[in-house]
């Protein structure tokens, strides 16, 4: 609701500034550019979604995305200590960390929104230790394949898209690391 007050003062403010100072044509021009300009960037981001889902889906079904959860079962079992014997709440959390390893944010959240709502049955009512520790890496996910970014860049005229991977790569590892020991130091601390 906030948001929804501040962007509808924004737009408000935007046109009665430009017909004060007599450039309503302007901003009016400039609305339908704009509009324009989202619409086609939602698309390209859409289809660039659409293949990377697809592949998610790929492994799925190949058996991939199995053997990537098994490959990460020693490292979620040492993060979520109070879901490592719980199957299910393990695969959806697997699953979350491969789509935000991929980039896919949006196909990502369905996903944390199933673990969360595992974890969340365990200690009903209060955020788990295990919970926030979700919240913490699937915010600050370790992206291999950013490819939101990269298919905005993409749709904006970038000849290599994907040059950006090893700032990505370095800042989402640092992120992620002081996001775990954020929650490993803050669990010790409420927990005395």
């Amino acid at each position: 609701m906030t948001m929804t007050v501040i962007w509808t003062g924004m737009v408000v403010l935007s046109i009665l500034c430009g017909l004060a100072t007599g450039r309503g044509p302007a901003v009016a021009s400039a609305a339908v550019e704009g509009a324009a300009a989202a619409v086609e960037l939602a698309l390209s981001i859409a289809g660039m979604l659409c293949l990377w889902t697809g592949v998610m889906e790929v492994m799925r079904r190949s058996g991939l995305a199995d053997k990537l959860s098994r490959l990460l079962a020693p490292v979620l079992r040492r993060l979520f200590p109070q879901a490592a014997k719980d199957r299910d709440t393990m695969d959806s959390i697997s699953a979350n960390v491969s789509a935000n390893l991929l980039g896919l944010g949006s196909a990502a959240t369905p996903l944390g929104l199933e673990a969360a709502r595992r974890l969340a049955r365990h200690s009903p009512g209060t955020a788990s230790d295990s919970l926030c520790m979700l919240v913490v890496c699937n915010t600050a996910s370790i992206q291999l394949i950013p490819t939101t970014v990269a298919s905005v860049r993409a749709a904006e005229g970038c000849a290599a898209p994907f040059d950006i991977l090893p700032a990505v790569w370095l800042a989402s590892a640092l992120s992620v690391g002081v996001g775990i020991g954020a929650c490993k130091i803050f669990a010790r601390i409420w927990r005395d």
